[in-house]
């Protein structure tokens, strides 16, 4: 399960430095823990491109009511995999 998460962090910290094209870092040097609006910058419209890139890469649903809740990579991360989790 640890592994799980660990590979779904770096694939979102990815998916993020890609869709936001943020230079000078990887996702071995993205701070899982990091906020995301407050110290990263993302505003809520590259947020809900990241949502839409999450949804297609795991084919789960993440509600509207829930972008506010998604602060850090961890979160989305753990997020993810209780919605993998619950749909099996």
């Amino acid at each position: 399960m640890n592994n799980d998460i660990s590979r779904t962090i770096t694939r979102i910290a990815e998916i993020i430095i890609n869709e936001l094209k943020l230079e000078d870092i990887t996702p071995e040097t993205f701070d899982a823990d990091l906020d995301l609006v407050d110290e990263v910058g993302i505003d809520s419209m590259d947020l809900a491109t990241v949502v839409l890139v999450l949804r297609d890469e795991y084919g789960v649903r993440i509600d509207e009511d829930d972008y506010p809740k998604l602060t850090t990579v961890r979160i989305i991360a753990g997020y993810i995999n209780d919605k993998l989790n619950s749909s099996e």
